[in-house]
């Protein structure tokens, strides 16, 4: 699972964490406007996307921890590091994600999709869908043998 994980999403997640990046050395810690804009879209309207204008308890934090977690959880996740963790993050990542899609962005619901509808092709309803199954694989049978995570056990067994 960790091996289609890297193959199917990693890279797309990773680019999309580089959009979010802010300029400079310190653009780790201060995320880009785009940045703000996908993930609270419809408050960076309201403030014209005038970034000052976010006060940074809560709105600020959560875009730069949700930049965080967009580089860090697929990186954890391939090497294999505290997998069960990363990827039980990674699922409520996608679901914050798909929450922010619908009603911050306004999927039309060809977008969003349903099951059983005979279109695998919504975004919504059946690729994330697909990526959290992947991703419940992991938390309930972790990385394997081939990982960060059983290097450290087989060191220290419990």
């Amino acid at each position: 699972m960790r091996f289609i994980f890297a193959a199917v999403l990693f890279q797309y997640f990773w680019n999309s964490a580089l959009t979010k990046l802010g300029s400079g050395l310190t653009g780790i810690l201060s995320p880009s406007v785009g940045a703000y804009a996908q993930i609270l879209p419809q408050m960076m309207e309201r403030v014209g996307y005038d970034v000052s204008q976010v006060p940074f308890m809560p709105f600020g934090l959560i875009v730069l921890l949700g930049m965080w977690a967009e580089f860090l959880l697929p990186i954890m996740i391939v090497l294999g590091a505290m997998t069960r963790l990363a990827s039980l993050g990674f699922i409520v990542f996608i679901a914050v994600m798909s929450y922010v899609d619908v009603t911050g962005h306004h999927l039309e619901a060809a977008s969003i999709g349903a099951w059983f509808d005979g279109n695998p092709a919504s975004i919504i309803a059946d690729q994330r869908f697909l990526w959290v199954g992947i991703l419940c694989v992991l938390v309930m049978k972790g990385a394997g043998q081939l990982s960060v995570d059983y290097l450290l056990l087989r060191h220290n067994p419990r």
